[in-house]
């Protein structure tokens, strides 16, 4: 009787073990499996938020079949004490174990909110936007001008809520007084700025920033930046340039980037200049004179009088001889390739053409006709500014 009951028990064992082997390889299968989640989704986990919290959040939305299981696999994964708050994107089909990963791992959100702070030569914007998980766009949820807006209630809550990502982004042909300026009006930043740092020493590129971080350190970090940019660009430069050192090559082409903003005519914008100087002819070109009046200290916001391209400033090009004394703004990386590899042109002069680009020309009977035909176009708009090189 007694083998009878240990062998009913051994078989009995047996059987669970096997069930729970069972067990565990679908729990398995179910933790690393492709999850049912049929579309993206934008998961939030508070502060503070337990695993049991955000567990029930993923099977309330459809991203795991069984909350338990998550936790059950977290635990064993050891990362069951490491949820990190913020907002994760979360793909179509992905595991439990992916989740897990995506929770746990830190950095950036990769969802959610993001805050930009567009510094351009016109106006300094900030836009609050939200991305769509369904379609992994950005819809806009609110902008203003910090200069002279209050800033929208929409943008208030979502700073006073948090779990946002921010980034400062300079378009390219910014002064630096123009940064600085913004830079002071942007509320999530502190600190002091001591000064305008050079004309041309900051790269034009998107910034991430934390909330709160120093404006200075920001600054410094866009120096550094087109410092590498331009020594990494010098070692490759043409060997034919009539100018010699790194800042005459950013004074070149702070005036190429403030001429055209198509990126293949840079190269030939670029070839002008070069021509000129080695012909022993004035530049002419208007963005250096507008400098010499603004000082960088905002936009004209008009067009150039005679008496001020008659004017003698140590900017005006159609007055002096070379280049300026300084960049006349904070060029790309693109301007600055342009101005130390330009193209091998003839050409001497350039007007606009009506369609956002340029006629280029190699003598002035070519250019007076490329004018004719830009003051035809520039009748019918109603306009009356030129732009490009002008004859002599």
């Amino acid at each position: 009787m007694w083998r009878s009951v240990a062998s009913n028990a051994l078989t009995l064992f047996i059987v669970l073990l096997i069930a729970l082997a069972g067990v565990l390889a679908w729990g398995r299968q179910e933790f690393n499996g492709p999850g049912p989640l049929v579309q993206p989704i934008c998961l939030k986990v508070e502060r503070g938020a337990s695993l049991g919290e955000v567990s029930r959040t993923l099977e309330t939305q459809g991203a795991v079949s069984d909350a338990r299981i998550f936790r059950i696999g977290a635990d064993y994964s050891g990362k069951a004490k490491g949820l990190k708050f913020g907002s994760y994107l979360v793909p179509e089909g992905a595991s439990m174990a992916q989740i897990l990963d995506l929770v746990t791992a830190g950095g950036a959100s990769t969802c959610g909110r993001e805050v930009n702070y567009r510094i351009g030569v016109a106006k300094a914007e900030i836009i609050l936007r939200e991305l769509d998980p369904e379609t992994n766009r950005y819809a806009e949820v609110a902008k203003f001008a910090p200069a002279t807006d209050a800033p929208p209630q929409e943008y208030v809550d979502a700073v006073a809520e948090g779990d946002l990502r921010w980034q400062v982004t300079l378009a390219e042909g910014v002064t630096s007084w123009q940064v600085v300026d913004s830079l002071k009006r942007a509320d999530f930043l502190e600190g002091n700025v001591e000064g305008v740092p050079p004309e041309g020493s900051l790269a034009p590129d998107g910034y991430e920033v934390d909330k709160g971080a120093s404006r200075a350190a920001l600054l410094a970090q866009m120096q550094d930046k087109q410092t590498r940019i331009m020594d990494d660009l010098w070692a490759s430069r043409a060997g034919d340039l009539p100018y010699d050192t790194k800042e005459q090559a950013m004074i070149m082409a702070s005036i190429v980037e403030k001429e055209t903003g198509i990126a293949d005519e840079r190269p030939l914008v670029a070839s002008v200049f070069v021509n000129r100087l080695n012909k022993g002819m004035r530049l002419q070109t208007d963005p250096t004179v507008i400098y010499g009046i603004t000082k960088g200290e905002g936009v004209l916001g008009r067009g150039l009088r005679q008496s001020e391209l008659r004017r003698a400033t140590p900017y005006n090009t159609y007055v002096i001889e070379g280049l300026p004394p300084t960049p006349i703004a904070n060029p790309g990386r693109l301007s600055i390739e342009a101005a130390l590899n330009p193209a091998q042109s003839d050409y001497l002069f350039f007007v606009a053409d009506g369609s956002g680009g340029h006629a280029f020309a190699a003598t002035l009977e070519e250019h007076n006709a490329n004018v004719a035909r830009w003051r035809a176009i520039e009748a019918e708009r109603g306009q009356a500014d030129e732009g490009g090189v002008q004859g002599q």
